[in-house]
């Protein structure tokens, strides 16, 4: 029994490398059988370790996200509001510009894991606003989840755009940035 279980172990270990890598190569699909060729296991073999392709991809996506998740905590916990929103907001580009292709393949699948740290992301970004309009550092006439959505759907796109693009990261961290910056008063004159 304990060699079953250690060959159970080694393919469960396999199967997850293989679908991560799989992640992060644009274009190439990503299929039970691509999985198993990738981790020189047969098809029933990843399908048994895991119970689906659901559950694999669940797996493998929320270890790639995870993360990210705790660079967002540790962030807020060692630098002023505004500050953790641009530096995790940049760093997050540069993690969707090397994963967007992901987002293509959730479509439609079961992934409880993935979902609850993507709720966990968005909670950190909301967090980081929250806390730079209370510095007065974002402006506060905006609804924050307006704010969120234009965050993520925008960085997306950027992220897609990447590495193509010299400098679009850095610019649409700038245009957004300046953009969320309090209004400042005219003085009462008009």
């Amino acid at each position: 029994m304990p060699k079953r279980r250690a060959d159970a172990v080694r393919n469960r270990r396999l199967a997850l490398d293989a679908a991560m890598a799989l992640l992060a190569e644009p274009g190439t699909p990503l299929t039970v059988e691509a999985i198993a060729t990738r981790a020189g296991l047969g098809a029933a073999t990843v399908v048994r370790t895991f119970g689906g392709k659901d559950a694999l991809l669940d797996a493998a996506v929320s270890r790639l996200l995870e993360p990210v998740v705790r660079r967002a905590r540790d962030l807020r916990a060692v630098l002023p509001p505004y500050q953790a929103l641009r530096t995790f907001l940049g760093e997050l580009i540069a993690f969707q510009a090397a994963h967007h292709a992901v987002n293509h393949e959730l479509g439609g699948l079961h992934l409880p894991a993935t979902t609850a740290l993507r709720a966990e992301l968005v909670e950190a970004v909301t967090d980081m606003l929250d806390g730079a309009r209370r510095e007065g550092a974002v402006r506060d006439d905006l609804d924050p989840e307006v704010v969120t959505v234009l965050i993520s759907e925008t960085a997306l796109a950027v992220a897609r755009a990447l590495p193509g693009a010299q400098g679009l990261g850095e610019a649409y961290l700038t245009v957004l940035l300046d953009g969320l910056r309090p209004r400042v008063s005219d003085g009462g004159t008009g």
